[in-house]
C-alpha cells in the first residue's frame, strides 16, 4: 500500500494523531473534517474518499510496523514545502479536545524528527496552537 497523494498523506497523519491514544474523540473527527473542508490544502480533495483513506490507515496501523510505514509513506508522499504544514495539522488535530496525551506527544515528535522540521518552526506552530485552543477559566 502506497500514499500516492500529498492529500492522502496529510489525512493519514491527522488519522494516525487522532488514534495515537486509541481513541479518536468527536473533537478530533470534527476537527479533521473542518480542515479538510476550509484549508486551502485541500483544494481539489475529494471528500468522499475520506472514509476509505482513514479505513486503509487504520489497516496500516494495525501492522506490526505501520506506525513507522505511514511516516515514510507521508514523507515520500509531500513535497517538503508542505512538511510544515502537515505538522501544524497534527498539531491541530491533537489540541482540538483541549488536551494532549502521551502517544500524541510521542507520535508528534516522531513527525517532526521524521519531517525534520527546526526547532523555530516546530515552536511556532505549537505556540499558534496553544494560543488558539486557550480558554478563559
Amino acid at each position: 500500500m502506497t500514499v500516492t497523494t500529498p492529500h492522502e498523506a496529510l489525512v493519514y497523519i491527522m488519522v494516525t494523531l487522532s488514534a495515537a491514544d486509541t481513541s479518536m474523540t468527536d473533537a478530533e473527527l470534527s476537527q479533521i473534517g473542518h480542515i479538510i473542508r476550509k484549508l486551502p490544502v485541500f483544494d481539489g480533495f475529494d471528500e468522499d474518499r475520506l472514509v476509505d483513506i482513514a479505513r486503509n490507515c487504520q489497516q496500516l496501523l494495525e501492522e506490526d510496523d505501520g506506525l513507522e510505514q505511514i511516516l515514510e509513506l507521508a514523507h515520500d508522499a509531500l513535497p517538503e514545502r508542505l512538511y510544515d504544514t502537515a505538522y501544524a495539522l497534527a498539531v491541530e488535530v491533537a489540541a482540538a479536545d483541549l488536551h494532549v496525551e502521551q502517544e500524541e506527544l510521542r507520535f508528534l515528535q516522531m513527525l517532526r524528527d521524521k519531517l525534520v522540521l527546526d526547532k523555530l518552526t516546530i515552536a511556532a506552530i505549537e505556540k499558534g496552537a496553544a494560543a488558539r485552543y486557550r480558554t478563559i477559566a
